[in-house]
């Protein structure tokens, strides 16, 4: 994900959404689609519009939301979620940008996703790139609480290595053969999906406190979530930060696994 330039386009589901909130883009993802925040006075929402389907998103952040309990860590509320054909001259998803590209104009469909703002800020945030220890023992204890959170019994999604494989090949991806042969599951969680850094949000003490973008969440091995996290150190924080990340987590190295899953990572 990347900050998207301040005049990139805004739709008109996504006003209408926002009422008389100020609309504020401030991701564009790698499928070209926007998330905008809109502000108002009493409150702020998140609004994710693009051409990724958000139901799964919302199905498995709502029941993120009632199986938390106490643990130590938040996920937004969901407001709505739906769908719309696009045939807008000002936007429309395209099939795919590069990070910080402006989306271009093409027909299609629309989906958008509504959540609840929480009062914390990405650890990708200005302040925490200049302070990465804080922000990397976050990350690591952050995803510790989240797993240690939710129980796999209880989950009905999965982000297993067959899961994995299966939704990229049905997307039109082709995965090495290699990567069909999985090494047995370290530790059986309920995955994030996404454990990069921008989806881990602290507190102005640099605690851990939320987690979104919770699209892919299902059951996996430990080692899935963990490799997207550290591929996420290098592009944030710059390099040298993947024992500090596993020290906080509080899980030994495991080169094998961690490859593995950086593979699968980039394949699917």
């Amino acid at each position: 994900m990347s900050v998207p330039p301040v005049d990139v386009p805004v739709p008109a589901r996504v006003r209408a959404l926002a009422a008389d909130r100020e609309i504020t883009p401030v991701w564009v993802n790698q499928l070209g689609g926007v998330t905008y925040r809109a502000t108002g006075a009493e409150d702020a929402l998140y609004i994710k519009y693009g051409p990724e389907p958000t139901a799964p998103e919302a199905e498995r952040t709502a029941w993120a939301a009632a199986h938390l309990g106490t643990g130590g860590t938040r996920v937004p509320h969901v407001v709505g979620h739906g769908s719309e054909p696009v045939h807008d001259a000002a936007w429309a998803p395209p099939a795919r940008v590069s990070p910080g590209a402006t989306p271009t104009v093409r027909s299609g469909s629309a989906h958008w996703l509504v959540t609840t703002a929480l009062p914390y800020a990405s650890a990708v945030e200005q302040r925490w790139l200049a302070e990465p220890g804080t922000a990397v023992r976050a990350l690591g204890v952050g995803l510790r609480r989240f797993h240690d959170a939710l129980t796999p019994a209880a989950c009905p999604y999965r982000w297993d290595v067959p899961t994995r494989i299966h939704a990229a090949r049905e997307a039109g991806r082709d995965v090495p053969e290699q990567l069909w042969d999985a090494p047995e599951p370290a530790r059986l969680v309920v995955c994030h999906g996404d454990a990069c850094a921008p989806n881990t949000l602290l507190d102005e003490a640099g605690e851990p406190r939320a987690h979104v973008d919770l699209g892919r969440l299902g059951v996996g091995d430990v080692w899935g979530d963990l490799a997207a996290a550290v591929f996420s150190l290098g592009l944030n924080y710059g390099p040298g930060w993947e024992a500090s990340l596993l020290d906080a987590y509080g899980i030994d190295p495991d080169p094998g696994r961690l490859d593995y899953y950086t593979a699968l990572w980039h394949a699917t």
